[in-house]
């Protein structure tokens, strides 16, 4: 009989109540893959996007794509890494909400001595989507003024310290005063609200606008995120938590101001081991200094993995939410 584990399934495309628990067959490492004994997973948006149908992964499968725990055997091909060595990733580990998964070495990070299970999940996802979004999407300096929508989320944070470490003036929208306080906290020089943001934009750069908008609230804030850029902007749509950006006239952005938009994704810039271990350098070194201070990490029993998805879900959250399996 095959070993098996236990497992959370999407079973079907839907809300937080399709993830169920099962156990299925543990599965071996293959050529050029580790398998991770997991401690700890990350909660993401790229999780709620697959179970709702939003990717081409189809139902049902198991849940969960970042993670952290130790190497628990080598496929072969495998060179560098060693078993009882603990990793994290946060690409090519589908299944992190398992007892066991495998990844793909090549998107392993050793995590380095001083840094915990719950300081190096929150850096991988979160971590690493602010370093590509500040050093490549758009490579921030000290002439920008930026302007970070969900300023207290848990990119926001990291978003919003990572421009100030480059020199760049922060922006953040907030809808509560405590999710102001947070962003102030981080480095934000001014915290608004969401209604009338782009003219507000406009008064604290004398009516010249910012020069990249990272967007993650999406059908909301599209249309004014794009009047609250300068001329030759770029707005970076990182998601979409009020729902989906409507379609947009391209021919639109040369009356805006010959606007640039985008929509990265992480997945693309996490391509090489070469990539992912500079970010990790850059992040895991920023942390250990105390450059950056990581947001605060909520921890769920894995056994909560529908209350913690219903707790992102609904926007009130700040910081990373994270899934944490026993110990055995």
């Amino acid at each position: 009989m095959p070993e098996t584990m236990n497992a959370v399934v999407v079973s079907a495309h839907g809300g937080p109540e399709n993830l169920e628990f099962r156990r299925v067959a543990r599965p071996a490492p293959e050529a050029g893959q580790v398998l991770v004994k997991l401690s700890v997973a990350g909660v993401n948006y790229l999780d709620v996007a697959q179970r709702n149908g939003a990717t081409a992964l189809q139902a049902p499968f198991c849940a969960g794509v970042e993670g952290v725990g130790v190497i628990a055997a080598l496929g072969t091909e495998v060179t560098g890494f060693a078993e009882g060595q603990r990793v994290g990733w946060l690409a090519g580990g589908q299944g992190s909400f398992s007892e066991f998964t495998v990844v793909e070495a090549p998107q392993v990070v050793a995590i380095p001595e001083g840094i915990d299970d719950f300081t190096a999940v929150a850096a991988l996802m979160q971590g690493f989507t602010a370093h590509y979004l500040s050093h490549d999407t758009y490579a921030l300096g000290p002439d920008d003024t930026v302007l970070i929508h969900a300023a207290a989320g848990g990119v926001g944070q990291w978003l919003t310290q990572m421009a100030r470490l480059k020199g760049a003036r922060v922006i953040g929208t907030v809808s509560t005063k405590a999710k102001e306080d947070v962003a102030l906290a981080n480095g934000a020089a001014h915290v608004i609200g969401y209604e009338g943001f782009a003219d507000k934009v406009r008064e604290l750069t004398g009516g010249e606008g910012a020069s990249v908008v990272y967007d993650g609230v999406g059908k909301s804030t599209f249309a004014e995120s794009l009047r609250a850029l300068r001329i030759r902007g770029m707005l970076v749509a990182i998601g979409a938590a009020s729902g989906p950006i409507p379609p947009l006239d391209v021919n639109s952005l040369a009356g805006l101001g010959s606007l640039a938009v985008t929509r990265p994704t992480v997945i693309h810039h996490v391509r090489t081991a070469e990539e992912i271990s500079r970010r990790a350098s850059e992040v895991f070194g920023w942390i250990a200094s105390g450059a950056i201070s990581v947001p605060p990490v909520t921890h769920y029993d894995i056994t909560e993995v529908v209350q913690a998805f219903t707790a992102l879900e609904s926007r009130r959250t700040t910081g990373k939410l994270v899934l944490v399996h026993p110990r055995s």
